[in-house]
């Protein structure tokens, strides 16, 4: 069994577990797994991060969600986070949804988020980063007033 074929078998097997814990809950499909940023290290801490409870927030930006022609986050949605590979870490569930530009991004934000130091600088930094390399295959550039979807979220299964 390949690397892909584990991740996914470990995804059902978080959401099976899950229901079975849960049978009152609402969604029975496996919903949407993922996992954060865009490289191997990132993605491994930030799921340890929603693993220790740390990290109760992402921010991805309104440019990706129109992009890919995403739906846009709503209150209540259940999330499998995976570590890069594709293995299933946790279940959230999304419980509070704001659009606000960059530039406005509170240190209240960047805390709950929980990335590095947690401090706004470093939130910024990071992040202006990552959207700057997602938007560079577009030849579109990065601007201080885009829009980011600030989607806060409570952990409520681990494996």
């Amino acid at each position: 069994m390949n690397q892909k074929e584990i991740g996914k078998n470990s995804v059902k097997a978080l959401w099976n577990s899950f229901l079975e814990m849960n049978p009152n809950n609402t969604t029975k499909e496996v919903p949407i797994s993922f996992y954060f940023c865009d490289n191997k290290e990132d993605a491994n801490e930030c799921a340890e991060l929603v693993v220790k409870g740390i990290k109760r927030a992402t921010a991805t930006s309104l440019w990706w969600f129109e992009k890919n022609n995403e739906q846009l986050p709503k209150i209540g949605d259940q999330y499998i986070v995976t570590d890069w590979s594709g293995n299933a870490k946790a279940i959230i569930e999304t419980t509070k949804i704001e659009q606000i530009p960059f530039n406005k991004i509170t240190a209240k934000f960047a805390k709950i988020e929980g990335e590095g130091d947690k401090s706004l600088e470093y939130w910024k930094r990071v992040h202006k980063d990552y959207y700057t390399r997602e938007m560079q295959p577009f030849n579109e550039e990065f601007d201080e007033n885009m829009i980011i979807v600030c989607e806060q979220f409570k952990t409520i299964y681990l494996k």
